[in-house]
């Protein structure tokens, strides 16, 4: 086999599942790491806590560069050099390995609640009774499901979802919320994300857990939305968050919930105060580690 490719950043443990991110969207990867380890095909990529390494077939791009012009770029969106961290980046050659066997060992079923579990597609799990399983490919797209961000948006809709309920999952990358809303009894789910790539793994998803009518995915951002939903979810940055808030309030019907999530304990009063300029009015703050959600009502 081809020796392969060991980029490693020091960075901002808190900012991981930013920077793997940028990784998966430039580099010859597919998939995402958050916080914890993913893989897939003969790409493996870990984390551990401020130092994420990335495994990559081949150079299409100069990762030095590249990685120092998106650092540049999030600083211009807010993030200060202290939450940036330094980023020393380094990059080597190595003698492959069998990923494409190895990396599975790694994951396992996450028990998001008691209700929901996210169960990787090659494992054979029976679900105790009452509860409800996504199947998914753990490193597929943003949104694997063991990431802190998306399992509180996942409790979030287990705890407000009503029956019969419309969503929509604004910045939807695998597409996992949307399916755990229909799997809680949504009416129906719109999944869209301005990276027009994920929306194909998105639909697959979908297959994969049997769910074939009422969803939909496409390329989309929520300015340009006209329809309004009983449930929006938005796992997106903080600052992004901010800037669309208004936009999310308008796909919102007149007392529709909402979690707005991806945000960082220490960035949550920007979130807030946006929520307050916009009239939405805060029912809940849940919390996961470092990693906060907050649900709204319009």
């Amino acid at each position: 086999m081809n020796n392969y490719f060991e980029l490693r950043i020091e960075i901002n443990p808190d900012i991981e599942d930013i920077v793997s991110d940028i990784c998966f969207s430039n580099f010859d990867c597919e998939g995402v790491v958050m916080a914890e380890e993913a893989y897939k095909d003969l790409v493996m990529t870990s984390t551990t806590r401020g130092t994420l390494r990335v495994f990559l077939r081949d150079l299409k791009n100069n990762p030095l560069e590249l990685l120092q012009t998106e650092r540049e770029l999030l600083k211009e969106r807010g993030l200060t050099d202290e939450e940036l961290g330094s980023w020393k980046i380094t990059l080597d050659e190595k003698e492959n390995q069998d990923w494409s066997k190895k990396w599975k060992e790694k994951w396992d079923v996450t028990h998001v609640s008691d209700k929901i579990a996210v169960v990787p597609s090659w494992i054979d799990y029976q679900p105790k009774a009452g509860e409800i399983t996504i199947t998914l490919d753990p490193g597929c797209a943003f949104g694997t499901g063991t990431h802190q961000t998306t399992q509180l948006c996942m409790k979030a809709l287990e705890k407000y979802l009503k029956k019969g309920d419309t969503v929509a999952d604004i910045g939807t990358g695998s597409g996992i919320l949307a399916i755990c809303a229909m799997k809680l009894g949504a009416k129906s789910a719109y999944g869209c994300d301005n990276d027009g790539s994920v929306i194909e793994v998105c639909k697959e998803n979908a297959k994969i857990n049997g769910i074939t009518h009422n969803i939909e995915f496409e390329l989309n951002t929520a300015d340009k939305i006209d329809l309004q939903y009983d449930f929006v979810c938005a796992n997106i940055l903080h600052n992004v968050l901010a800037e669309i808030m208004g936009d999310l309030k308008n796909i919102m019907k007149d007392g529709a919930k909402m979690v707005l999530s991806g945000i960082l304990n220490e960035k949550k009063q920007i979130v807030i105060d946006a929520v307050k300029k916009h009239g939405l009015k805060i029912i809940e703050t849940m919390s996961q580690d470092q990693w906060v959600a907050i649900i709204v009502e319009k």
